[in-house]
């Protein structure tokens, strides 16, 4: 049996999202879909509500169709572990940075901060785990960072796709990070180190659920 244009269209992006060639946070551009179909954009939006049923995409008014964030829950339990475990592995290195590590953290923040200008969500995301290593590599504590970087691969591409659904975090979070590093710099409390890493990444997990979920009040509490 053939199919209708509109079984291709959906066809064609669900293997793309599958793939992981449209990955969570991909916009997806009816236009140029139905162009390398050869259709009109017309099955490609029937595909699109199709998709939007399933869960797979997420439609938004005057801003257009993306791929949804895969395993939501999932994302919120690591994005909670690793506020708590970063927070923790950055107060215990803070001791241990040297003047040249705290060069290098802000180096690659002026850098995230000239990406702002021609945002690419994955290069920023790329520059921000540099960044939080440096802070945290030093952490007296090895098993501490390991949890960290395996919350990080059990984030993987989700992680990734963050800045994509909440841009305007990026902004607040290179601001952050100056904070954080002006602390250590200063030979802050620990506890004040921690508490103030810890709310930057809690902060991003709550953007994202404001966005994605703005019924819900789930975030974590301000210690």
């Amino acid at each position: 049996m053939n199919q209708s244009k509109s079984q291709i269209a959906y066809h064609y992006v669900k293997e793309r999202i599958a793939r992981q060639e449209y990955t969570p946070g991909y916009r997806l551009v009816l236009g140029s879909i139905a162009k390398d179909l050869d259709i009109s954009v017309v099955p490609v939006r029937e595909a699109i509500r199709q998709l939007e049923a399933e869960g797979m995409v997420t439609f938004e008014r005057n801003v257009g169709a993306h791929v949804s964030m895969v395993d939501d829950t999932e994302y919120r339990y690591s994005m909670q572990s690793l506020s708590i475990l970063e927070g923790a592995a950055t107060a215990l290195a803070a001791r241990r940075l040297s003047e040249d590590d705290l060069r290098h953290a802000r180096a690659v923040n002026e850098r995230m901060i000239e990406s702002l200008q021609d945002f690419d969500p994955r290069q920023f995301t790329s520059l921000n785990q540099e960044f939080h290593k440096i802070l945290f590599a030093k952490c007296v504590n090895p098993r501490m960072v390991t949890l960290v970087e395996s919350e990080w691969g059990r984030l993987g591409h989700l992680r990734a796709s963050t800045f994509t659904f909440v841009p305007g975090r990026a902004h607040e979070s290179v601001q952050e990070h100056e904070n954080i590093v002006r602390l250590i710099e200063i030979g802050a409390p620990l506890g004040e180190i921690e508490k103030a890493a810890r709310r930057h990444r809690s902060a991003t997990l709550d953007a994202y659920l404001i966005h994605e979920h703005p019924d819900e009040t789930l975030g974590l509490p301000a210690y």
